[in-house]
């Protein structure tokens, strides 16, 4: 399956730049996985891959466990589709445009959390998902 992350802004502290290499670079052992960064929201809809279903993280979004999470990607991996795009905003959100687009709003939490740390938190999530996937004792319950 091909995952794209689509994000707001570029990443400039080191120790974010670090934790997402890391889970990258895990992920890229499941998945064909690119990521493409863009100045602004108004940016995102334009740079959607073609035929991809796309999730919107988005604080109105749905709340899911890293188990649900797991099952929803399982259910996108096995759907024969060309793929995931995930969104994460920058500062001021998405706009009602992409959210429009979204196939599925996605809330990593109800606390407000900076995008760039969204970032890393989401890419943990996905390689934890995966990994409950294959059965590896990464997750515990």
């Amino acid at each position: 399956m091909r995952l794209t992350l689509l994000a707001v802004g570029k990443l400039r502290d080191p120790w974010v730049a670090a934790g997402c290499d890391e889970y990258l670079a895990r992920l890229r052992n499941r998945f064909t996985i690119e990521v493409i960064e863009v100045k602004r929201d108004a940016d995102m809809l334009p740079r959607l891959p073609p035929r991809q279903l796309v999730w919107v993280l988005d604080e109105r979004g749905q709340q899911a466990s890293s188990r649900e999470l797991a099952s929803k990607l399982d259910r996108v991996r096995h759907s024969g589709g060309a793929g995931l795009t995930l969104c994460i905003g920058g500062p001021d959100g998405h706009s009602d445009a992409l959210r429009a687009r979204a196939d599925y709003l996605l809330s990593l939490s109800r606390l407000t959390l900076p995008h760039r740390l969204a970032r890393v938190i989401l890419l943990e999530q996905l390689y934890r998902a995966t990994s409950i996937l294959a059965g590896e004792p990464y997750h515990r319950d």
